[in-house]
C-alpha cells in the first residue's frame, strides 16, 4: 500500500474507454501515435490519480438529521437518539414518505457531488425502507440514477439495517420477512449484487445476521457486514466464517476477528468519518489490520446521520489523522483497495493499461496534499471511461449520455 508506482512527469493514453499506455514522456513519444482529433489534457504541475472508489455509502435516502446532529453536539449519544425513535428510523420515515422520483433525484445529486470530488465508482445500499416495497423502491432508484450517470454504482441490499417500528415486538418475524421474502424478490428483479446486515447489539444479533446472510448467499448475493462498530459483537469473525467480501467499520474489532479476516481474505472497510462525527473516541485498528495482511479500504459511509459527506478526499484525511494511515496507504485504500472490495480491481482502481480510463486530475504539487491541505476539493478534471465528465471543476456530461461533451 506504500508503493504507488509514481511516474514523475508521466503520460497516459486512452482509447475506447481503456488505458492503453502509462509511462514517461520519452516512452510516450516513442510508443504512442495520436489520432487526428485526439483530446489532449494538460496536467503539468498537477497530480493524476485513479478515480476514487467509494466502497460503502447509503445514498438512497430522503430527509435530513441536522437536528440530531445538534443534539449529539449537546451530549446525546447515538444509542439515546435511537431509543427516542431517531437515528436510522428517522430517515426510514422520510424515505418511506418520499416518491421514487425524489429518491432518484437525491441519489443523482449526491453522485454529481461525488464525481466533482473525483469519485468514479461507488457502492450504494438500501436500508431506509425496511419493507418489501420500500426497499425495492430504493434499489430501483439506485439503478435508475446509476444507469443515467457517468459514475458506476454497485447496489447492495441492506434490508437488515435496523428493525422497523411495526416489528419491534416480533423481531423474528422481521428476520423471516427479510430472509424469506425481501431477498428472493430483490434477487428476482436483479436489483442487488451484495447483501449486507448491520450486526450489532442494537441492530441484529449474530444469529439473526447469520440467518439473513445465508439467505442472501443462497440466492446468489455476495456478502458484506456492518461489523463491530459500536461494540465487539463478533461481526468480523462471523463475516470471515461466511466468506463475506468485506466487514466494515470495525472500531471494536478483536485481535481474533482480525486474524479471522486475514485468513479468510475479508477486506476491511475503514469508515473514519462515522467515528469522527459520533465522537466515539474509537477508530478501527488500521495498523494492526495492515500488519496482519488484511486489505483495508476507505469509504465515506455517506449517510444523513453519522457521516454526511460525499468526499473521499476528506475521508482520506480522516483516515490518516484518526486511523493512522500514511498518505500513500490512504491513496491505495481510496482507489485500488476500494475496487478490490467491490470485485472490480481488474477493471479500475489503478492507472494500468487494459483497465478503464477512470482518473482524476488534482491541482496540487504532490499527492500528499490531498490529505495535508484539507477541507477543499483539489479535483479539477475527472475522466470516466475515457471521457471528460468534469472540466475546470464543472460537470460537463449530458444527462443519459455521459461524457458526450468531450472524447
Amino acid at each position: 500500500m506504500r508503493d504507488l508506482g509514481i511516474i514523475e512527469g508521466g503520460c497516459l493514453a486512452a482509447r475506447g474507454g481503456r488505458i492503453v499506455f502509462t509511462g514517461t514522456r520519452r516512452e510516450f513519444e516513442r510508443e504512442v501515435a495520436l489520432d487526428e482529433g485526439t483530446a489532449i489534457l494538460d496536467a503539468s504541475d498537477r497530480v493524476v490519480v485513479p478515480g476514487f472508489v467509494d466502497g460503502h455509502t447509503h445514498l438512497a435516502f430522503a430527509g435530513a438529521r441536522h437536528e440530531e446532529f445538534a443534539q449529539r453536539l449537546g451530549g446525546a449519544t447515538y444509542e439515546e437518539l435511537t431509543a427516542r425513535g431517531g437515528g436510522i428510523l428517522s430517515t426510514v420515515r422520510a424515505t418511506r414518505a418520499a416518491s421514487f422520483e425524489e429518491i432518484e433525484e437525491n441519489i443523482r445529486a449526491r453522485l454529481d457531488t461525488m464525481l466533482r470530488h473525483g469519485t468514479t465508482t461507488c457502492e450504494a445500499k438500501s436500508g431506509y425502507g425496511l419493507s418489501p416495497e420500500d426497499e425495492i423502491k430504493q434499489l430501483q432508484a439506485i439503478a435508475a440514477a446509476g444507469g443515467s450517470h457517468p459514475a458506476d454504482v454497485i447496489p447492495t441490499f441492506l434490508g437488515a439495517h435496523t428493525v422497523p417500528p411495526e416489528f419491534i415486538e416480533d423481531r423474528a418475524a422481521y428476520v423471516k420477512l427479510v430472509a424469506g421474502r425481501m431477498i428472493p424478490e430483490v434477487t428476482a428483479l436483479g436489483l442487488a449484487r451484495y447483501c449486507d446486515v448491520f450486526c450489532e447489539r442494537s441492530a441484529f444479533s449474530l444469529e439473526e445476521t447469520r440467518t439473513i446472510l445465508e439467505a442472501g448467499r443462497a440466492h446468489g448475493l455476495e456478502l458484506r457486514v456492518h461489523a463491530d462498530q459500536l461494540s465487539d459483537s463478533g461481526g468480523a469473525i462471523l463475516a470471515a466464517s461466511l466468506g463475506a467480501v468485506t466487514a466494515d467499520h470495525l472500531d471494536f474489532v478483536s485481535d481474533e476477528g482480525i486474524r479471522a479476516m486475514a485468513a479468510a481474505g475479508v477486506s476491511a472497510g475503514l469508515i473514519p468519518g462515522a467515528s469522527f462525527c459520533l465522537r466515539s473516541g474509537r477508530q478501527a485498528p488500521a495498523r494492526k489490520m495492515i500488519d496482519a495482511g488484511v486489505a483495508v479500504f476507505l469509504a465515506t459511509d455517506c449517510n444523513p446521520g453519522t457521516s454526511f459527506t460525499e468526499s473521499m478526499q476528506a475521508t482520506m484525511t480522516l483516515g490518516c489523522l484518526l486511523a493512522g494511515l500514511s498518505a500513500e496507504e490512504a491513496l491505495a485504500a481510496a482507489t485500488i483497495n476500494g475496487a478490490r472490495s467491490l470485485g472490480i480491481d481488474a477493471e479500475t482502481g489503478s492507472l494500468t493499461p487494459g483497465k478503464r480510463a477512470d482518473l482524476a486530475v488534482l491541482d496540487i504539487p504532490h499527492y500528499a496534499h490531498i490529505v495535508y491541505h484539507y477541507g477543499l476539493n483539489h479535483v479539477v478534471i475527472v475522466v470516466k471511461d475515457g471521457r471528460v465528465v468534469v472540466e475546470d471543476r464543472v460537470l460537463v456530461y449530458e444527462d443519459g449520455s455521459p461524457g458526450e461533451v468531450r472524447s
